[in-house]
């Protein structure tokens, strides 16, 4: 999936997340968060919703597979 700058740069919520993740559940992503180590980036809370800069997400899953 190649997205253009400006595209990436919009928040979005927790299923598509989960979907970008390959489909983990909530729970998997609040271990995600609580475990430093793997560095998840963090939610903005906007009410009680939590929101990612689907940039961050991107950067972090091309870090992963570069560590792998």
């Amino acid at each position: 999936m190649t997205l253009s700058d400006t595209e990436n740069d919009r928040l979005i919520t927790a299923n598509p997340v989960k979907e970008l993740l390959g489909g983990k559940s909530d729970m998997t992503i609040w271990r995600m968060l609580a475990d430093p180590e793997l560095d998840f980036p963090k939610p903005i809370y906007i009410g009680k919703r939590r929101h990612w800069w689907l940039s961050e997400i991107l950067a972090w899953i091309e870090r992963q597979r570069n560590s792998a």
